[in-house]
């Protein structure tokens, strides 16, 4: 940059700042384009944000609402537009006032994302590259950030609504929204090119296993299978990669349980939402800026384990929880529920005795694979195909050892009529595998009684409504 145009940039900073709106440099006209000059849209906002924010103070937080702020900026806007030595037209101030509202007090741009139902997932790769997904797919948009500090701000926001931190020390964080998204993000040198915001969104009204019949991520038989096997209290794992929707089916799962048992929830993020009334949740913490603080899922789980629980739901396992976890399955804590990340339900059991071996006991591999089989009752396999559909593919039966290897068996397999997982076009149905599981006999013992038909390999309507579900519904008024 020459000499001039260097003289030309402190000027017009200068300028900014005691409220002169003089135009920016010309090289820097050629390099960024109109958008970047302070007559723009987005820095108008950032002037007279920075005008109220002055003039107002923590008076503008006070206000409880959108609407009471709308009114306070409305009220101030007049002397904020001079104050910056801006002139908006009329016919503009019903939504700059709306946007400068969303940025005080909510998300800014992001509010608008937020607001649409049918977006599943927001991804801030900087202030103006953000995609979103919808119905599978990836989306880019339109919606920006004023600029980097605008895109920092908000992600300083959502972590402070949950009592955590972040900044250069400790550039990554988990947290969630207040409807329960939840949201990762990273700032530099972590993230290389500019801070990066994640939201996974989750539907307001959560899921039911009849949404899943109804989407053909399941049948009903299948469906009935899994409530009874809640029901008799077997211990299941969800297994499943990234957005497969692991905690979705959690849920679901969860609400099988009936409501007069207490329910534990254990998680890194509170996500899972269960209507049942008699629900304990906990979350992780991390360690504070000393270092001290630090509040694991491992240390939950054995606090939960003297709480008097009926159920321990784990969010998800991926260290040496997986152990305690296991051992309160084994010691009379029958029913939990949790998920992993995995491909298949193989995978699953060996992802499992590499985290036990993370919990920094010398334990023989045959041990812990016994203490696997004996824990475990079903894996529950669920994938994203290409056409962004997520489906159940396996819901398999641990029936124990044989040597050293666990045995598993298939009662329902996904079967593919056309195309594959991969495929943008593919169709195909979970279909009984015609084997008799074994847990029956637990699940009888247990008082649940499942129809022989349910396993048969036969074609079934994927949309019926199976007896036992129906049943369900009496018995539970849905969320």
């Amino acid at each position: 940059m020459a000499l001039s145009d260097r003289l030309e940039k402190i000027e017009t900073e200068k300028a900014r700042v005691s409220g002169i709106n003089k135009p920016a440099p010309a090289s820097d006209r050629q390099r960024k384009g109109a958008s970047a000059g302070p007559s723009s849209w987005g820095q108008m906002k950032r002037q007279v944000r920075d005008a109220l924010m002055e003039e107002l103070g923590t008076k503008l937080y006070a206000k409880s609402n959108a609407e009471e702020l709308k009114a306070v900026v409305s009220e101030h806007l007049e002397p904020a537009l001079k104050r910056a030595g801006i002139v908006l037209p009329s016919s503009q101030r019903p939504k700059f006032v709306g946007e400068l509202t969303a940025d005080l007090l909510g998300y800014g741009p992001l509010e608008e994302l937020l607001s649409d139902q049918t977006i599943t997932e927001i991804m801030c790769n900087g202030y103006n590259d953000i995609y979103v997904e919808k119905k599978g797919k990836l989306v880019h948009t339109d919606v920006s950030f004023t600029d980097e500090s605008h895109l920092r701000q908000v992600i300083e926001k959502i972590v402070a609504t949950v009592g955590r931190r972040i900044d250069e020390s400790s550039p990554m964080v988990d947290a969630r929204l207040p409807d329960g998204s939840r949201v990762n993000a990273m700032l530099p040198p972590v993230a290389v090119d500019s801070p990066v915001l994640t939201i996974r969104r989750f539907p307001a009204k959560p899921f039911t296993i009849h949404d899943l019949i109804r989407l053909g991520a399941i049948t009903a038989d299948a469906g009935s299978f899994l409530e009874g096997a809640v029901l008799g209290k077997l211990n299941i794992i969800v297994s499943g990669g990234t957005g497969t929707g692991k905690t979705t089916l959690l849920n679901i799962l969860g609400d099988f349980v009936p409501e007069d048992e207490r329910i534990i929830t254990i998680e890194d993020a509170a996500e899972i939402r269960l209507s049942q009334p008699h629900v304990v949740r906990m979350e992780a913490r991390p360690a504070n800026i000393e270092g001290a603080g630090y509040v694991g899922i491992r240390e939950l789980v054995r606090n939960a384990l003297r709480m008097r629980p009926d159920r321990i739901v784990v969010g998800e396992v991926r260290g040496g929880e997986a152990l305690d976890m296991l051992q309160a399955m084994n010691t009379g804590h029958e029913g939990s529920l949790t998920t992993i990340h995995s491909n298949a339900p193989r995978d699953a059991l060996t992802r499992l005795d590499t985290m036990v071996m993370m919990a920094g006991y010398d334990l023989p591999v045959r041990a812990i694979r016994q203490q696997v089989a004996a824990a475990l009752d079903l894996v529950i396999q669920i994938a994203r195909f290409g056409d962004g559909s997520r489906r159940i593919t396996h819901i398999s039966e641990i029936q124990g050892m044989e040597g050293d290897i666990i045995t598993l068996q298939d009662i329902f397999r996904y079967s593919f009529d056309e195309g594959g997982s991969a495929s943008a076009t593919s169709s195909g149905i979970l279909k009984p595998t015609g084997l008799r599981p074994k847990v029956i006999e637990k699940l009888q013992d247990k008082g649940v009684d499942l129809p022989a038909r349910l396993f048969r390999p036969k074609a079934e309507p994927p949309a019926a409504t199976s007896r036992l579900l129906s049943a369900a519904n009496g018995r539970r008024s849905p969320r």
